[in-house]
């Protein structure tokens, strides 16, 4: 038998821990001297131990890890936890991930300070086009706000589109509004050039406006990282004696497989500001 100090060294866990095991009835010592009160256990029960880190760090209550161990969960239930468990890890790592683009986009953002070029901002006039588009609603602007909700719906676009026989004729054409509540909510427009008759259906065609002055800029790569070249937009529109009038289009020239080898034009309605009066 092993002390209480020797078994958490084999089990590579803490004696404090072992102490909770033991007080919330999880891992009961082997034996208990009547005398002194020390606890011993078993290499046997190893196996116990390994299984309740493991279930622990699967992210299972104490007493979810007793239940399932005592044999008080099924082997189909089990079989549910683990896979609704898994399911929730793999999101949670999907928006670490995203967190992690996000930060190093700002990070491009804050390094690229006092020194972003602006020679490939170009206006234009943006000619009138008609798309078949699919709405909803994001949290914000935030790059993940908007990719978590864009995404899917050019996925339930082209679903339907393909559905009824319409064949894009033109890239995607993706636009932005404020929500009608105003509390930062944003209404993405997702949507692709078609040449069909104008409707409200499974999918709603219609024309959008010409915009008549265009700050534009094409961004390579992942949407989730166009922040540096917004901001470098941003920049050669203050810079240039001009004024935002909403938010941008976003043309999507390339889309293959690989998002990082994406390419978008970034189309930003501008007017030249009123001059002060003297």
């Amino acid at each position: 038998m092993f002390t209480i100090g020797d078994f958490a060294r084999h089990g590579r866990v803490s004696v404090r821990m072992l102490r909770h095991y033991d007080a919330t009835g999880l891992l009961r010592p082997a034996h208990v001297d009547p005398v002194s009160g020390y606890r011993y256990y078993t290499a046997a029960q190893l196996a116990r131990l390994n299984r309740v880190i493991a279930l622990k760090d699967l992210g299972f209550t104490l007493q979810q890890v007793q239940e399932i161990l005592d044999g008080k969960v099924t082997t189909e239930e089990l079989r549910g936890m683990l896979r609704l468990r898994q399911a929730e890890l793999e999101a949670a790592m999907a928006a670490a991930a995203a967190r992690l683009v996000q930060v190093e986009a700002r990070l491009r953002s804050i390094e690229s300070e006092g020194r972003m070029p602006t020679n490939d901002v170009v206006i234009k006039t943006v000619p009138a086009v008609r798309v078949a588009e699919l709405t909803a609603t994001a949290a914000s602007f935030e790059p993940q706000d908007i990719s978590s909700v864009i995404g899917p719906l050019y996925d339930e676009l082209f679903r339907r589109l393909g559905e009824a026989g319409v064949t894009p004729t033109g890239p995607g054409v993706a636009y932005y509004e404020d929500a009608a509540e105003g509390d930062g909510r944003i209404i993405a427009h997702a949507g692709v050039q078609v040449a069909a008759p104008l409707q409200d259906g499974a999918f709603r065609v219609l024309d959008l406006p010409p915009v008549d002055r265009a700050a534009t800029i094409v961004h390579r790569g992942s949407m989730d990282a166009v922040l540096p070249t917004a901001q470098t937009l941003a920049h050669w529109i203050d810079g240039n004696g001009y004024r935002s009038a909403g938010y941008p289009r976003e043309i999507n020239l390339e889309c293959p497989d690989n998002r990082d080898e994406w390419v978008t034009e970034l189309q930003t309605p501008v007017d030249r500001p009123l001059a002060p009066k003297e």
